[in-house]
Formats: C-alpha cells, structure tokens, sequence
C-alpha cells in the first residue's frame, strides 16, 4: 500500500536525520566535515518535507473518496424511497 510505504520511508528519513543530529554533537571544528554534515541534513529534511506532502496529498485524497462514496450512498436511499436525513 502507499500509504505503508510512505511509512517506512518517513520512518527512515526521520532515523537518518537522528543520527545526522547525533553526529552534528560529537563533530570536531573541521570545516569541510561541517559542510558535509549540513549538506546531508539538509537532503534528509528535503526528503522528509516530500514525504509531508505525499501523505498530505493522501489524505486529501482519502477526504475526497469518503465525500465521494457519502454522496453516493444518500442518492441510493433516496432512490429506493428512504428519508434522507
């Protein structure tokens, strides 16, 4: 499922970015091993704002079928001679 899928990725994003964190704590003052830090916290945080918008888009999808399916459901009662509440 995509929703499982985007999970996992979000959980794993979130774990990198942990131990990015961690690393960032015990890093020395070099330079070049600073920039090399900021550089893959800032491609975690990217992946985890992708990963923000998939599920947000999925949910909004998810609203969207259930109005959807609602809609439906009320014009076959409606149909079949039932009140409509």
């Amino acid at each position: 499922m995509p929703g499982e899928r985007s999970h996992a990725a979000g959980e794993a994003l979130l774990l990198r970015l942990r131990r990015l964190i961690a690393r960032a704590r015990t890093a020395g003052g070099e330079r070049a091993e600073l920039l090399a830090l900021l550089d893959d916290i800032e491609t975690a945080r990217r992946g985890l704002i992708r990963e923000s918008k998939a599920i947000e888009d999925e949910a909004r999808q998810t609203s969207v079928r259930t109005t959807a399916i609602g809609a439906y459901l009320r014009g076959a009662q409606i149909g079949r001679g039932r009140r409509h509440n």
